[in-house]
């Protein structure tokens, strides 16, 4: 079983002591890449949750810097030690809360080269409290910050350092001195004493702003923070903690001169307060250099800024393409690396911020109008190869290995400059494959402006001689006229392609021009149909490519795509069809109706020799893949609440393994996120195996005929698929539940018969036959044990 797929993005990376390892949260593990190839090469597995924070053990010397220690923080309440050289986990230190951030003071303080004792590690973490969460009513807060002797493996008792309504993320300076969160319109910040220990008081202020604050960061050497707000600006607070932390025993004395500490609000415990203002929104990237010189900062523009700290000037890395999420620097100063949405990461070479290298993950869903919503999709699948493209935000089609695990190739679709606001004025929302993957369509659909200005453009692309780029071949605007399209089917032998509208019409394109000659082949128009006028919602090929299915809302055409003649019309189903499939050699043909609030939706199976209904269930139907080999179909369904209550599960659908000529399902699998998600075959050594990627484009394929597959991907992929009841579900008990297991009592007492005929006993045959006579095994079984228990056996030798 293979599994993939992971967020690179959702916490912060770590660099390696020697900055030749980038340590990477990935779901319940931790990726361990090379920065200099960008490829995996370790991971660390212990987790049974969401890794939230990676702390590298720094080196105290140079020749210590080849040690690779490191501590990591899960929602599975856990903290682990690893040595992530061999990889081996060497400590677990169980909170039974889970954890959010964690920040260890002592492992950034320089360490002084006295003969004392070395004192306990203390580490301040941010849990959610789970008892207090389950009294919202109360408006009790379930985030706290609480501290932990990391040498003893407990929690200090005592001590809460700050209660807010949810978990907050820790920011710590490079020097371990101070630490603080950012909650709505206030900064906290704590001085780590200079000797921690379980009883010391910590010293805490706080800042004020009139925006939410977003993220903070301090200055590596002075007392200086900084914080970016919701509304793109960023303050920046001089000599924070003069009164409080300098001050007399850190006593708090308010000063009513307001004059001078310019731009401080209220009684905040600073010199002075300074704001700059360059993006538009957000700022989620905040960073000082390791020299203090410089501020870095970051947002949805997908542009790094780096501010001069003394004189306000500015310089950009520009042409990202993406909003940015992280920055991290390195302990070698010429690498840095940053985070993007597109789960992206890029190492950098400082300080002219050269991208070196990236590690791509696969891509997130991006966001759809919701105009457009229901004629749009995020992925396909390549069957032959393994691969799924998958539409991004930048305008471009991603082609990610799933047996990999990593980014194929990227193709940019459409020309167009990252846009920062909501107002998306362009959207990719379509695109197919040819079977064996050489040909690619898609669409594009322009936003009006008040009724004014919007298009539809289908581009045709045909993959290069290097087996990983697509060269466009043709483009053509408004093929529908000023109707969006429905759907793209390519034909199996990848020279005839059908568009259908919602406008009413299909169009059939083949492709003319030579093979060889790729700049002279072109896609025209080969023929136009219709039906009635209804809007045409899918439509497919069948495996020989002698029918083409249309679905004229809630009939199902069947057309001669060469002569562009109606064959047959079948149906009707209770909703619009929005998904059409042949099943395997085109007997059969699976439709799937759309699926709204209030609606009917509906899977049917269509014979094609009777051309009628041969079954059909009420199911929402998210995903239809059909086997090209074997009469398979499998279908991702999206189940309501009631059922996952009632199968006392976390999934919210399942996979459904049908044969076409039967209604009863072969196997069953309940999946976790399957909104968004989809399904298919795909070949890996002549195999078919079932890709599943769910909503958050996590993924997982495995064998849906071996049962040992099965159990190691219960076991090891738990959170992309999970077994409802732990065993595999078939057939029957997949849809009307567990038979009484009349058989395997039955089998049992025989067992257990059996093994009291041939045990030891001085007069067996008077028990052999005692009991009722409907538990009792058929004589024949009985009469040769019977027999056998007669027979006296010698248990020695005679002379």
């Amino acid at each position: 079983m293979i599994r993939g797929g992971k967020s690179f993005v959702s916490s912060p990376p770590a660099f390696s002591n020697d900055a030749k390892k980038l340590l990477v949260c990935t779901g319940n593990t931790v990726s361990i890449f090379s920065t200099t190839t960008g490829l995996q090469v370790l991971e660390l597995e212990g987790h049974t949750a969401l890794v939230t924070s990676i702390t590298v053990v720094p080196a105290s010397t140079p020749a210590t810097r080849i040690l690779c220690n490191c501590w990591t923080t899960s929602l599975d309440g856990t903290i682990k030690y690893w040595d992530f050289s061999m990889p081996e986990l060497m400590k677990t230190i169980s909170i039974q809360l889970p954890i959010y951030s964690m920040v260890i003071p002592s492992l950034l303080a320089q360490q002084s080269e006295t003969n004392e004792q070395p004192s306990d590690i203390y580490a301040y973490i941010s849990v959610k409290d789970a008892k207090n969460e389950a009294n919202k009513q109360k408006k009790e807060l379930s985030g706290k910050i609480l501290k932990c002797n990391l040498s003893k493996s407990r929690l200090v008792r005592g001590v809460i350092l700050s209660e807010s309504k949810k978990p907050e993320n820790i920011s710590i300076s490079s020097t371990g001195k101070y630490f603080g969160i950012h909650e709505k319109r206030k900064l906290r910040i704590w001085e780590v004493p200079t000797k921690d220990n379980k009883n010391i008081n910590h010293r805490k202020l706080r800042l004020s702003h009139t925006k939410d604050v977003t993220c903070v960061a301090f200055h590596p050497t002075d007392r200086i923070v900084a914080a970016g707000d919701v509304t793109g600006r960023i303050l920046i607070w001089r000599g924070f903690g003069d009164r409080t932390f300098v001050g007399d025993n850190g006593r708090f004395l308010k000063n009513d001169d307001d004059e001078e500490n310019p731009g401080v609000r209220g009684d905040g415990d600073a010199d002075s307060c300074t704001t700059w203002h360059w993006h538009s929104t957000e700022v989620k990237v905040l960073f000082f250099s390791s020299d203090g010189a410089y501020l870095y900062s970051g947002g949805k523009e997908g542009v790094l800024v780096v501010w001069q700290l003394d004189t306000g000037k500015k310089k950009f890395l520009p042409r990202i393409g993406t909003p940015l999420v992280n920055f991290t620097t390195s302990p070698d100063p010429s690498l840095s690396s940053i985070s993007c949405a597109d789960n992206r990461i890029h190492i950098l070479k400082m300080p002219s911020m050269e991208i070196l290298k990236s590690i791509s993950g696969i891509k997130l869903p991006s966001s759809i109008p919701e105009t457009l919503k229901g004629s749009s999709q995020d992925f396909v699948f390549d069957h032959t190869s393994g691969l799924v493209a998958v539409r991004t935000e930048n305008y471009c089609i991603q082609f990610y290995s799933l047996f990999d695990d990593r980014e194929i190739s990227e193709v940019q679709v459409c020309e167009r400059n990252h846009q920062p606001s909501d107002d998306v004025m362009t959207i990719l929302n379509k695109v197919a494959l040819s079977y064996d993957g050489c040909m690619m369509g898609t669409v594009e659909t322009r936003m009006s402006e008040e009724g004014i200005g919007g298009f539809v453009t289908l581009k045709f692309w045909e993959r290069g001689p290097h087996n990983n780029d697509f060269t466009l071949s043709t483009v053509i605007y408004e093929p529908h006229r000023d109707a969006g399209v429905s759907a793209i089917a390519f034909h199996p032998n990848g020279s005839m392609a059908v568009s259908a509208s919602y406008g009413g019409d299909f169009k059939v394109w083949v492709r003319n021009g030579n093979g060889e000659d790729k700049l002279r082949c072109r896609w025209g128009c080969h023929a136009v149909g219709s039906y009635r006028k209804k809007a045409m919602t899918a439509a497919a090929f069948s495996g020989d490519g002698s029918v083409l299915a249309v679905a004229a809302e809630t009939v199902i055409t069947l057309w001669d795509p060469e002569k562009n003649i109606l064959v047959a019309v079948i149906g009707s189903a209770l909703e619009s069809i929005v998904n059409l499939s042949f099943i395997g050699d085109s007997k059969f043909l699976a439709s799937a109706s759309a699926s709204r609030v209030g609606s009917n939706p509906q899977l049917s199976v269509w014979s094609m020799s009777k051309l009628s209904l041969s079954w059909s269930y009420k199911l929402h139907i998210e995903g239809i893949a059909c086997s090209e080999k074997d009469s398979l179909l499998a279908v991702l369904v999206v189940l309501p609440e009631s059922t996952s209550k009632t199968h006392n599960t976390t999934g919210n659908g399942a996979i459904l393994l049908f044969n076409a000529e039967d209604p009863v399902p072969i196997a069953s699998w309940f999946v976790t996120k399957a909104k968004g998600g989809g399904v298919a075959f795909i070949q890996r050594s002549s195999r078919e195996l079932v890709a599943y990627v769910n909503g958050d484009h996590e993924y997982a394929i495995f064998n849906p005929n071996s049962q040992e597959e099965e159990e190691t991907y219960e076991r090891k992929f738990k959170d992309a698929m999970e077994q409802g009841t732990g065993h595999h579900i078939g057939g029957y008990a997949s849809m009307y539940g567990e038979l009484p297991e009349l058989k395997m009592r039955r089998k049992a007492i025989e067992a257990s018969v059996a093994e009291s005929v041939m045990g030891v006993s001085e007069r067996p045959w008077e028990t052999i036959f005692s009991g009722p006579s409907h538990s009792l095994p058929p004589l024949i079984k009985l009469c040769s044990a019977f027999l056998e228990s007669l027979m006296e056996k010698r248990s020695g030798m005679v002379e």
